[in-house]
C-alpha cells in the first residue's frame, strides 16, 4: 500500500540547534499514529513542517506519489491535509454555525456567490448543521464563536476539520485545557473519523490514557529525534522510553 504521507529525512534547524533532525517516516490510510515525547522533542514542529508553517532546513515531504514539500499551508489543505492547533483558530465574531458553513463552503469551492442561491444556501446550512450535531454543538449554533467555552470551541474545530473531508487529519493536543467531562467528546469525534480506513489520523499527546485508547502505532521523538515506531505495547515497553519518556529510571541489572 502507497503511504498517504511520508516524510524523508526531514530537518529544521534554529540557528545550530536542530529542533526536527533526520526525521524519516510513512504513513498510511486507516491508521491511527499517535507522536509522543517530552516537552521539546519537537513533534509540534514536525507537525508544522507537514502542515506547511514551517520550511524544513532539508528533507523532502510526500502526500502519496507528490512531493509537497514547498507547497504552501493553504494548498496543503486544498490537497488533503487536515490540522487542529493546540490553540483554537476559528472565526471569532461569527456564529458557529457560520464557522461550519464557512468550511463546508471552502470544500466544495462554492465561492461567496453561493449567498445569491437561497437553496444552495440551505444546502449548506444543512450540512453544516450534520457536522455541529456529530460535534454535539447544535443547541449553540446561533452564537458567536468567541462566547464558546474553551471546551466547545475545541469541538467546534474538530467539526470544522471534519466539514472540509481531508484525508489526513492532523490533531495536536487535541484535549489540552479541557475539563475531564468535555474530553470524551472530542476522543469519540476522532474515535468516529478514525472508523473510515481512507482517513490517515496523526495525533500529538501527552495523556497516556488517550494514547491507550485510540492509537495503532506510536512514534517517539526525543531531541527532534525518530528514537521508536512500532506497536503501542511494544513502544511503551522499550526501556530509553521508558526513561526519556516516562520518567521512569531503567532498571539495573543485579
Amino acid at each position: 500500500m502507497t503511504a498517504s504521507l511520508r516524510t524523508e529525512n526531514l530537518t529544521i534547524r534554529f540557528g545550530g540547534h536542530a529542533a526536527v533532525n533526520d526525521v524519516t517516516c510513512a504513513f498510511k490510510p486507516g491508521e491511527l499514529t499517535v507522536i509522543v515525547g517530552p516537552n521539546g522533542a519537537g513533534k509540534t514542529t514536525w507537525f508544522n513542517l507537514v502542515s506547511g508553517q514551517l520550511k524544513p532546513s532539508a528533507g523532502r515531504i510526500f502526500k502519496g506519489d507528490e512531493e509537497i514539500t514547498r507547497l504552501s499551508p493553504s494548498a496543503r489543505a486544498a490537497a488533503g491535509i487536515g490540522r487542529a492547533f493546540q490553540l483554537t483558530s476559528l472565526f471569532p465574531k461569527l456564529s458557529v454555525e457560520e464557522n461550519v458553513r464557512l468550511a463546508v463552503q471552502a470544500k466544495r469551492k462554492a465561492g461567496f456567490q453561493i449567498f445569491r442561491r437561497a437553496a444552495a444556501l440551505s444546502e449548506l446550512r444543512d450540512a453544516a448543521h450534520d457536522f455541529l450535531a456529530r460535534a454535539r454543538l447544535q443547541n449553540v449554533a446561533h452564537l458567536p464563536a468567541a462566547t464558546l467555552p474553551h471546551g466547545d470551541q475545541r469541538k467546534l474545530e474538530v467539526a470544522m476539520l471534519m466539514a472540509m473531508q481531508p484525508d489526513i487529519y492532523m490533531f495536536d493536543e487535541p484535549t489540552a485545557g479541557m475539563s475531564v467531562d468535555e474530553a470524551p467528546v472530542i476522543l469519540d469525534l476522532i474515535a468516529e473519523i478514525k472508523k473510515d480506513t481512507s482517513k490517515t489520523i496523526l495525533l500529538v499527546e501527552h495523556k497516556m490514557d488517550v494514547v491507550r485508547a485510540l492509537a495503532d502505532r506510536i512514534v517517539v521523538l526525543h531531541n527532534g529525534e525518530l528514537i521508536a515506531d512500532g506497536k503501542p505495547d511494544e513502544v511503551m515497553a522499550l526501556p530509553i522510553v521508558r526513561e526519556i519518556y516516562l520518567g521512569i529510571a531503567q532498571e539495573k541489572a543485579a
